[in-house]
């Protein structure tokens, strides 16, 4: 449909690709809900969760049926929600076939049983050709908008072409909803091994979520985001948006493999001959693909899993300070989940870069509706329940910082993570880290020792700690803001040294 209505272009491995327009990535600026009760009694008000009077909801909602109203629509009905007790039934309706092919592949897809007597409990609107010329008056910061009305189970989207508005507006949603039914809903990727023993993998862009949790040896639960009720571990998505940037199947066999015919591809570079560049950024480096999850050859169909064994934090740390594998407390944990850390490199000015520390809530703070304690006190809560176990995990740079030292490589971390996963780490010795406290375990079966200790990988210990001091007084810093958490004291890095 999408080629016979020009909205894309056919690729050598029968896949489609599309542009997204001028907006290749989420306008997080132009997203409101609307205050009023009784949602409004539960929001964390502020720059990222911004207040919408209910008129100007309104009003953007009679744009958007005005846009539709004499076009061809697409319409996708569907769940967000893998597990029946908690599942969102909703309808997705676009302007592009494309769009809905991307929900298609985003969502579980119901069968034609559940179709006969669908209804659907929230309804996304997108209208790209909708744009708000009197967003001033209307309390907007752009003619862009993607508005949240929760008690009218409505989202209408304007200006935008992206995807993930879609997906992400769902998430966001989600978010809102399971902790008022004791569920924690978690911006993670999800696997469960031979034993059933299941796995998170919580981290920002760039960490290697994708990448880790897509493991031959275990069955992928979905790579993005999941709810955590007492009954255990389930996908939100029926498919994965994977990055596809510098993407070789040497490196991402699983994701590479899954690009065939059913998956989309945005905004990458096609070359004459149909072949895709996926080295190429020149359109954005947030090139991506989405495909239903059954295209991973080693994945889980019930989207489901059992209560997690271990729960693994992934930062990018390019201050090259932080260990490369290390256990965490169930305070440690929360500390750390609050914190959202990883770090991006700067830019280049003269030759020198500097790394950027980033912090984001929950690991994925422009989606968390309510405040950021309320899902850092469920997790504390279902961690001691259920007695998993938490780790951090650094696939960030070692021997110095970017610049000076080198990228962790993607072997070792393999192997640390395999000697988590298969309770080689049980019986091990751990050793607090002077300065962030994390536990450092003395050895891990198949990887140098030395490299255990970040210090010991600097060629110039004193700046070792230099570097270490600068970082933890960013911690400390940004954690500030989190109130009564601040006597979580075991947890807080060591700023004194």
């Amino acid at each position: 449909m999408e080629l016979h209505r020009g909205e894309g272009v056919a690729t050598g491995s029968g896949t489609v690709a599309v542009k997204t327009g001028i907006y290749t990535g989420r306008s997080p600026q132009d997203r409101f809900f609307v205050r009023q009760p009784p949602s409004q009694a539960h929001i964390d008000w502020g720059a990222v969760n911004q207040p919408l009077e209910a008129g100007a909801f309104d009003r953007l909602h009679a744009l958007v049926r005005e846009v539709m109203i004499d076009n061809e629509l697409f319409v996708f009905d569907g769940y967000a929600g893998a597990d029946e007790r908690y599942r969102l039934p909703l309808r997705v309706v676009t302007l592009r076939a494309w769009q809905a092919h991307f929900a298609h592949n985003m969502f579980i897809r119901p069968s034609r049983e559940e179709l006969h007597d669908f209804t659907p409990q929230f309804t996304v609107l997108n209208a790209i050709s909708a744009r708000a010329e009197d967003w001033k008056e209307l309390g907007l910061n752009s003619k862009i908008f993607i508005a949240v009305n929760l008690e009218k189970r409505l989202i209408v989207i304007g200006g935008t072409e992206y995807g993930g508005e879609i997906k992400k507006g769902i998430f966001t949603v989600l978010n809102y909803l399971l902790p008022l039914d004791g569920v924690l809903p978690m911006h993670c990727s999800a696997n469960v091994g031979n034993n059933n023993d299941t796995a998170l993998f919580f981290g920002l862009s760039g960490t290697g979520k994708t990448t880790l949790s897509t493991d031959p040896g275990r069955r992928l639960i979905g790579d993005d985001e999941h709810g955590w009720s007492d009954n255990g571990i389930f996908n939100f998505e029926g498919g994965c948006y994977a990055k596809t940037i510098g993407l070789e199947r040497d490196r991402e066999p699983e994701i590479y493999d899954a690009i065939r015919p059913g998956a989309l591809l945005e905004n990458v570079v096609v070359r004459d001959d149909g072949s895709v560049d996926f080295a190429d950024g020149s359109i954005t480096e947030n090139t991506r693909v989405s495909y239903p999850l059954d295209h991973i050859a080693n994945s889980e169909p019930s989207g489901m899993g059992g209560h997690p064994r271990n729960v693994i934090f992934l930062t990018c740390d390019a201050f090259g300070v932080l260990p490369p594998v290390a256990k965490l407390t169930p305070e440690m944990a929360m500390y750390h989940f609050l914190s959202g850390y990883t770090a991006k490199v700067a830019g280049t000015e003269r030759g020198v870069t500097e790394p950027s520390a980033t912090f984001s809530t929950c690991f994925g703070a422009p989606f968390m509706p309510q405040h950021p304690t309320a899902y850092a006190k469920l997790l504390g809560e279902k961690l001691e329940r259920h007695s998993a176990e938490a780790w951090l995990v650094n696939t960030g740079w070692t021997g110095g910082p970017y610049g000076s030292g080198h990228r962790m490589a993607l072997t070792d971390t393999r192997r640390m993570l395999a000697a988590i996963m298969e309770g080689e780490l049980g019986d091990a010795e751990f050793t607090p880290h002077p300065v962030f406290r994390v536990l450092v375990p003395q050895a891990v079966p198949g990887v140098n020792s030395q490299l255990l200790n970040p210090r010991a990988t600097w060629a110039d210990g004193n700046a070792y700690d230099a570097k270490a001091a600068e970082l933890a007084q960013l911690f400390s810093a940004n954690f500030a803001q989190y109130g009564d958490y601040a006597k979580l004291d075991s947890a807080f890095p060591k700023t004194d040294i």
